[in-house]
């Protein structure tokens, strides 16, 4: 359909559900490929998704981030809206980039939960709001006894992934469920994150009283 369409470049956005093998639709060159796919699914999502992408290319497309297309919807560094980090979640934010460089050779998640250093929760299958969602009901349940207001989110892209498929993004739901979840904010690096209406990010973030910032490289403080 692509190539009927005249297509030649491709950019993949959106959010990321693995099928079951057997919802996958079968023609004959997908009969040919069907070893290749199934062990493309071995792996964590960049690995998948780069697994796409090269038979993709390989059949004549030219793959583009869509950060390549709109370059300015990646986070800027600073503040979003009124609010900024203290210090101690500031160092709250250089633990939480220091763990997800740590963890990216696993090919895991793009988001951590930090508080007072300590991890409460990393972002796998569940995705960014069940995580908050989580939280919020560790809260409920006592199992984190901390002040409303401690504790950050971190969003950042994996080490080495291939930056064309699936980078990390915030919009103004993540921030309703930074409220939620009774945390102080949200940090994302620079230029490695998608926001979402960037406006209205900054918006939920006044009104919820939540600082919500672009940080720089995750090699120094934030």
């Amino acid at each position: 359909m692509a190539r009927e369409a005249n297509c030649r470049d491709v950019v993949l956005v959106g959010t990321l559900v693995r099928p079951a093998i057997t919802q996958i639709r079968l023609d004959l060159l997908t009969l040919r490929l069907l070893p290749r796919i199934v062990r493309t699914f071995r792996g964590g999502d960049d690995h998948l998704l780069s697994g796409v992408g090269k038979i993709f290319e390989e059949h004549g497309f030219h793959l583009l981030g869509a950060h390549e297309v709109a370059p300015q919807i990646l986070a800027p560094e600073g503040p979003f809206g009124r609010c900024e980090p203290s210090d101690a979640q500031r160092a709250d934010i250089t633990q939480g980039l220091a763990f997800l460089r740590a963890i990216g050779p696993f090919d895991v998640g793009q988001a951590v939960v930090i508080a007072r250093t300590r991890v409460l929760a990393v972002e796998a299958a569940d995705g960014t709001d069940l995580m908050l969602e989580r939280i919020a009901e560790l809260r409920r349940a006592g199992r984190i006894r901390l002040a409303v207001g401690e504790g950050v989110l971190v969003k950042a892209a994996k080490p080495r992934q291939d930056r064309r498929f699936d980078l990390p993004s915030i919009g103004p739901k993540t921030i309703d469920g930074v409220k939620h979840a009774g945390l102080g904010g949200a940090a994302v690096l620079a230029g490695d994150v998608i926001v979402a209406e960037p406006q209205a990010v900054a918006e939920a973030a006044d009104r919820h009283n939540v600082f919500v910032v672009g940080v720089h490289n995750p090699g120094h403080a934030p």
